[in-house]
């Protein structure tokens, strides 16, 4: 049997340590409330997408991959998206960057493997295509011609359909694709 003292003593153990115990708990919903209330930025309207050459997902003897986000035309024009004779970023939001896994031949331009960023000059029947080492960089706004390592031509045709948003694809031949609204540009890769 516990004498009085020890009775006592035991109890402010208790005490204290159902003490400790909520005090642990509230802190711990504190910060868990803090973790949760946690800002993310809106869902971008311009969605990252990837093109590859091959195109299966598991293969990993891949030749090219192009990183790029898909703006879209929501009623307006191709010609105010896209102006004729101006640089353009090939896409929306950051520079689109194409990763050659080994050295290619670009629109007829010999390119060695490496990561590079894509911007274009659009014209009525073909498109100057510019592949740059300048990389980290947003749009066509920072751009220096200074940094390109090969400008080739791509050829312009009228799409069969009409491409709502942006995209980009390899042929069976690995030629690059890239549609917008009713206009298809091609250039090939070997």
């Amino acid at each position: 049997m516990l004498t009085k003292v020890e009775n006592q003593t035991k109890n402010n153990f208790i005490m204290k340590k159902t003490i400790s115990l909520i005090a642990m708990l509230v802190l711990a919903v504190i910060f868990t409330n803090d973790a949760n209330a946690q800002e993310f930025d809106p869902i971008d309207k311009s969605p990252l997408d990837i093109a590859r050459y091959p195109y299966a997902w598991r293969n990993s003897d891949k030749v090219v991959r192009v990183t790029y986000s898909r703006p879209q035309l929501k009623g307006r024009s191709l010609g105010k998206l896209v102006p004729a004779g101006k640089k353009w970023r090939v896409g929306a939001n950051e520079a689109t960057e194409v990763t050659f896994y080994r050295d290619v031949t670009f629109g007829g331009k010999a390119v060695k493997a490496g990561t590079y960023t894509m911007y274009a000059i659009p014209g009525e029947k073909e498109w100057t295509i510019a592949l740059s080492s300048q990389l980290n960089v947003w749009g066509a706004y920072f751009h220096k011609d200074e940094n390109d390592v090969v400008r080739v031509k791509g050829t312009v045709t009228k799409s069969d359909k009409t491409h709502e948003a942006f995209t980009m694809a390899f042929g069976d031949d690995m030629t690059m694709y890239m549609a917008f609204g009713d206009v298809m540009v091609s250039v090939p890769i070997e």
